[in-house]
């Protein structure tokens, strides 16, 4: 997939971040009307990072880890449900991080997210994240004092101390080779608005809908400057943030998928090798598969009257 287009939507220097200068309806360089050839761009791209992400697992060399931020119904759930659908779950897990428990609460607030990091050879995806604590806990800071912080004391060093913490875990994680990508769902309140509504006139979707979704609306200009202080101190080459204009769920998807088969390919991976050793027997092994008779080992043998062990174990 051609990746040039998603540049301008790449951040990896805060100085001068500005979201408004982000338009929530983007299509970058493509227009509406080629919605249909698009989407059979995004079944190419979503089947070529099947195949990237094998190589990714089998290596088993680094790990990837993708950000998802973004307001109520921008598309979160959605975008991975889809740029996702054609990778192997068994190298794929995904965490949602909501409200926190009283034992999460507990504990530093990196911590949570810490137990769900991908190991190697591994893609994890958070939707939401660490971000929270520095968005949610921003917009309401009475929620602090669960932290045992005390919200009156949440100034601005208070946060840009939070914003230390992780860049310093991002770059931590980047140094052992876990590949960090991050993305902001970039949604207008007007698309928010009208998906809200069909929250609540399709059945099949009243599911979604929540009373919180309608009161955190109130809060709308404050969440968007967090997420603004959120992009311009935590965007860094090893860690960079991509800005996904979302009221069109299509372009969204392209972006995202871009941005991760860009990764997972910029990484060149190779199947690995056996050893030397190992490969010499393989025309010993062929040749025995060659031979063996069609007769099952254990046919022909009279069935043994005591319980068999499982393998590796010893019999009581």
């Amino acid at each position: 997939m051609c990746s040039q287009f998603i540049s301008p939507f790449r951040i990896t220097d805060g100085n001068g971040f500005r979201l408004s200068s982000y338009d929530p309806g983007d299509t970058g360089p493509f227009r509406k009307n080629q919605k249909k050839a698009l989407m059979e761009r995004l079944e190419n791209g979503i089947s070529y990072m099947g195949s990237l992400q094998e190589v990714f697992y089998a290596s088993a060399r680094h790990s990837l880890l993708i950000v998802l931020q973004a307001m109520d119904a921008a598309g979160k759930d959605s975008t991975i449900k889809h740029v996702m659908s054609g990778v192997n779950p068994q190298g794929c897990r995904v965490d949602s991080f909501k409200q926190p428990s009283h034992d999460e609460l507990a504990h530093d607030f990196l911590w949570r997210t810490t137990q769900c990091l991908p190991k190697r050879g591994m893609i994890g995806i958070f939707n939401r994240s660490y971000y929270e604590e520095v968005l949610v806990t921003k917009v309401h800071p009475e929620l602090l004092e669960e932290e045992g912080f005390s919200p009156g004391k949440a100034d601005g060093k208070f946060w840009k101390d939070r914003y230390k913490s992780i860049r310093h875990m991002e770059e931590h994680l980047s140094r052992n080779k876990t590949h960090i990508i991050k993305f902001f769902l970039h949604i207008s309140p007007e698309e928010q608005k009208k998906r809200f509504l069909d929250r609540l006139d399709i059945p099949e979707k009243n599911w979604k809908f929540s009373p919180s979704d309608i009161r955190e609306r109130v809060f709308w200009d404050d969440y968007q400057k967090a997420f603004e202080s959120m992009i311009t101190h935590t965007s860094s080459s090893n860690a960079p943030w991509y800005i996904v204009p979302a009221d069109n769920k299509w372009f969204a998807r392209i972006v995202v998928l871009t941005a991760i088969v860009e990764k997972l390919a910029s990484l060149r991976l190779e199947y690995p090798d056996p050893s030397a050793g190992e490969k010499e027997n393989y025309p010993l092994y062929k040749k025995t598969l060659e031979e063996e008779t069609t007769t099952k080992p254990s046919q022909g043998k009279k069935k043994s009257t005591t319980q068999s062990s499982r393998p590796g174990k010893k019999k009581k």
